[in-house]
Formats: structure tokens, sequence, C-alpha cells
């Protein structure tokens, strides 16, 4: 459902922007970090953290930053108005007409919000979810006047703080330099690669001012990023982080009080990184071995290489990238899986081709005519030389929900959402489609066989994630209805052969939507369904939203509390869970 971050640059721009960067002295932080971003709007002081290579102002030349000129600023909003106004193409295509697209749930919420105190409605909290809940997603700080896309807003956390019982609840965005850089200058100016190609004269308008603003220095990509960091959570090498796929992470931090603070965008030492390949940005769904603390992650280009796969190790350094040149196009790759010794990619029909712009369509596009097609590489290969790949009519993975071996190593099993509908995801997102199913792949005989779960709608499916990369048998996934709203939750049970495998299902009330859930084992060495689902719902009746803690191992999912939340949270992406032991350490 996530496809693409929306402010994605496709990588022979962000070439052209280092080249520009270098010809115009832009700043480079490079600098250890010192202090949190503030809410100050001095965007010329971002900060970027955890470099291998540092450098100081005194030694290098290209920390200088030219301040925008109040003149040209003027005139590139002024085109920007134009092109808004007498360019774009009306009516709007519902996925991306904001009166469409930013209704109900949807619509953001206009400010952030300190902590607050939480009332606890129903039942009491149990002990073991002291610590934090963060559900990321996107949220436009400003009302959009054109084209937008579901994924395009600023990211925001919505973060529950509980200890002993009691709560705290606060919101707060994501500081990127994107968000910084357009909240001072007091609009958007970025680009979305799902939404502001509309028409071929607008579309040409947008790229010569994004170029122009970018020469002129009023808009720095190749130095301080472009994403919006609106798609998830993850905790890599004992530290917090929210991701987005089109830019590096952004280090956050929870704060004692129960704040959030964004600390800095972060490269991870930016090691290993081939010649003439820049490390700007990675994927949102990076996996971390429970066991060995190692994230496994990858990047897809626009040019060769399309997918690169690298790992962080448990200290947080980045190690060298393995280059997958056997992906021949440039392909939207979300999601991928890991397990003990494997790491499995699923290369699918959506495709990246730039050319469109001028033609004035989106870049990314469904290839019909492509032959899905799985991927299987070692998880600590030094090349591609030992990957091979099987064809996967049909398969267009949205998220993979795990993965493992059985057979000494002969099959890898994975557990996947896969888009029935693909064509309308990018057109008719409101309308799509995804299942739960196995598939089973023979490393031996390079065949595969599938399976699926549940004939129901499912997605953002979770397990215990203490069995990443291991063979589990409880899946946890949102139940969606038209249009995209989750109206329950499911417990599946995939040790069954049952073509539906659910075995425990938990209905919202009338009018409820909820979100993904996130597994917390109550006890660690107990069962695997020995834990609680939780998640966020929002009551549209009573224009309320509320924490809903749920026992994982009831056949119903019972309730067994409920927290009322001090203002309404919107619909979302991903979330993450941090129990008090890790939070402390952080």
């Amino acid at each position: 459902m996530d496809t693409l971050s929306s402010s994605y640059l496709p990588k022979y721009t962000q070439s052209f922007l280092l080249k520009i960067q270098k010809n115009y002295s832009f700043t480079t932080f490079h600098e250890p970090l010192k202090k949190p971003i503030s809410n100050t709007s001095d965007i010329f002081k971002f900060k970027k953290i955890n470099r291998k290579t540092q450098t100081t102002p005194d030694n290098n030349n290209n920390n200088r930053t030219r301040k925008p000129n109040p003149l040209l600023t003027t005139l590139f909003k002024s085109i920007d108005d134009f092109t808004l106004g007498s360019l774009d193409k009306f009516p709007l295509p519902p996925s991306v007409d904001p009166k469409n697209v930013l209704s109900g749930n949807y619509a953001p919420v206009e400010n952030e919000l300190p902590p607050t105190a939480c009332e606890v409605a129903e039942g009491s909290i149990p002990i073991c979810l002291n610590g934090a809940y963060l559900r990321n997603g996107p949220n436009p700080q400003f009302s959009p006047r054109g084209p937008y896309h579901l994924f395009d807003g600023d990211g925001m956390i919505q973060m529950i703080r509980i200890s002993n019982g009691e709560a705290t609840f606060c919101r707060r965005y994501i500081k990127t330099y994107k968000y910084m850089m357009e909240r001072d200058l007091g609009y958007p100016i970025i680009p979305s690669f799902l939404s502001s190609f509309n028409g071929v004269m607008a579309s040409l308008a947008r790229v010569a001012v994004t170029a122009a603003r970018v020469i002129t220095g009023e808009f720095t990509p190749a130095v301080n990023g472009y994403g919006t960091s609106n798609i998830s959570v993850a905790v890599i090498a004992g530290k917090l982080y929210a991701l987005g796929e089109s830019d590096l992470p952004y280090e956050i931090k929870v704060t004692a009080d129960g704040d959030l603070v964004t600390l800095g965008r972060c490269d991870f030492g930016g090691g290993g990184v081939a010649a003439g390949e820049e490390f700007l940005g990675m994927t949102a769904h990076p996996k971390v071995d429970p066991d060995t603390g190692e994230a496994f992650a990858f990047r897809y280009h626009v040019v060769a290489p399309h997918l690169t796969f690298f790992r962080i190790d448990s200290e947080g350094r980045k190690q060298a990238d393995v280059a997958i040149r056997g992906v021949k196009t440039a392909t939207v790759v979300h999601d991928f899986a890991v397990t003990e010794n494997y790491a499995v990619f699923n290369e699918g029909k959506m495709v990246i081709t730039p050319a469109e712009i001028l033609r004035g369509r989106r870049p990314v596009r469904v290839d019909g005519g492509k032959i899905p097609r799985i991927g299987v590489i070692e998880k600590y290969a030094r090349d591609e030389s030992g990957m091979w790949w099987v064809d996967a009519p049909g398969l267009n993975i949205s998220h993979a929900v795990n993965a493992w071996e059985e057979d000494g190593g002969d099959t890898v099993v994975m557990v996947v959402t896969n888009y029935t509908t693909v064509e309308m995801v990018l057109d008719r997102l409101d309308m799509g489609q995804t299942t739960l199913e196995e598939i089973r792949i023979n490393t031996k005989t390079k065949k595969i066989r599938r399976r699926p779960l549940s004939d129901r709608v499912l997605d953002l499916a979770v397990i215990n994630p203490a069995f990443v990369g291991k063979k589990n048998r409880y899946v946890y996934a949102p139940i969606i209805e038209t249009p995209m709203k989750i109206v329950g939750l499911v417990k599946v049970d995939i040790s069954l052969s049952s073509d539906d495998s659910v075995v425990g299902t938990r209905m919202y009330e009338p009018g409820c939507t909820g979100g993904e859930p996130f597994f917390v084992a109550n006890n660690p060495a107990g069962d695997e369904d020995d834990g609680f689902l939780i998640t966020y719902v929002y009551d549209e009746i009573s224009q309320e939203s509320k924490f809903l803690v749920m026992d994982a191992k009831s056949p119903n999912l019972e309730i067994v509390a409920a927290v009322k939340i001090p203002s309404r949270v919107p619909n979302g992406i991903h979330g993450f869970f941090v129990g008090e032991n890790c939070l402390s350490k952080m």
C-alpha cells in the first residue's frame, strides 16, 4: 500500500544535483551531532549524523551555503502558482484529488501535540507494554492546492508512552530537511513523483522550476536529502529511526517526559558504496536479525544497478554494497524477506520510466507485459554471482510478512501479501486488493508453489518479531474493506493445510476503522502467541480515537485495554513498539 514515498527523485537526477552541489559550494554537514534539530527556522544548520569521515567548517570548502534570494523565491512561487492555476489538468483523477484522497480519517491533523495525559477507558494496560508505541504516516503540513497522492504527506509520528498502567500521547512531525525548508518558505516546493506530473505543460514547468531552485541554492537535496520519512519506524543497532524509501533514515528519540525529537539524518557511516554510486536512500522495511542485531536492507534506482543489497552491522556500520544487475529495468521494490541464509526479492510489474514525465504522466507505472519473478541470493554474498531467479506470474508483493528455511535449507518458505489487482494500485488505490499467501521455493529445482491462506482482503500483516527469519506459526492481519478501511483483524495459523487458515477474528464496532497492529510479547520465553496486539482505532460516529490492546492468544482477540486518545489519530502506515529496557539505553 505504501509502494513509493511521494518525493522520490531518480538516481540520474541525484548525480546531476551532486555536480551542482560542487559547482555552487553548497554546505555539507558531516560534523557529529551536537544537539537535536530544534523547532527553529534555521534550516541551514541541518544535521547529518554517523558519518565515518568527519569534516569541520575549517577544512571543508563546501561548508558554505547560499541563502535564498528573496526575488528569486518570489519568482519561483509565482511560477508554482501559475502552474497550479493554469497548467494543471482538471478535473483531477481520483488518485491525486485531495478532496478524495484526504477524506474521512485520512484527513490530516493540523498541529503537533505535546505530551498529553490519556484516560484508560477500559480494562488495564499490561505491564509488558511499558515503553512507547510509535506509528508513522503521511500528514501534509500544508493543505494541498493541486494534485496530491496519499503518500505525499510529511512524516508524522503518533506516539503513546506507557508507564505502569498510565499513558501519555503526543504527535510530532519528523523534522526532515524537506519539512523544515518548506515550513520556513510557507508552502511546499518539492515535486511528487506520484502526483505532480499532471499534463505536459505542468510537468515541464515543475521540472524547470525545481532545477532552478537547485541551481540557485534554494533547494539542496544532494546534500540534505528530499524525503518525507513517512512510512515506518525501526530500531537499528540500538537507535530509533523514522524511514521512507526515498531518503536516508532519520534518527529520533523519545524523551523522558514522553516527547519525541528528531536528531538527524543518518547514513550509518556511509561505507561500502561502489565507485560512482551514492548512498542517498534505503528501504523503509529493513529486516533486523533478532539474534545478531544486524539489519539487512536494500535500495532501488532508476539507472543501473537498479537494485542494491547491503547490511548494517550490530554496531550501526554500513557494510559493502552488493549490486544486483540481474534486475534489468527500474522496478519499484518495496519489501523483501530474509532467512537464516538467504535474502529473497520480488521483481514485480511496477516500474519507473522517467521519460513519461515528458508526456505529462507520472514516471511510476504498471508494465502489463512484464512477468514478475523471485530472486534468491545468499544473505552474506559479496556479489550477485550466485543469485538465481524464477518466474512468478501474478506475484506483486505488497509486504513480505516473514520467511524461513525448511528441509535443511532446500526449501525457502515465504508468507506475503500480494496485490491481486496491481493495475489498480496507482490509479485507484482505494479499490486495490491484497491477499495473504504462502510461497514455497525449492532451492534445488528452482521451482515455486503458492497457496492462499485466506480469501479475505488482507495487508499490513505482522508476526511476533522474535521470529523474523525463523519458522513461525501465527500471522495477524487487518481486514480491509473498500474504500481502504480496516474494519477488523484476523489471526492466521499458517501450519494448517486449509486455504482459509483463519483461527481468530476481531471485528471493530460499526463506524470504526483501525490500522496496522503490532505484536508485543507478554513473556519472551512463552508461546509464540503469548502476547498482545496493539493499534489505533478511530470511531467515525463519536469522532474519537482509541489505543486498543488485544489478547493475541484468544480466539476473538479479546480487548484487554482501551485508552482514549486526546485527539484524533488519522490513518497511517507502519508502527513499532519499543520496550522500556530498550528506550532507557537509547
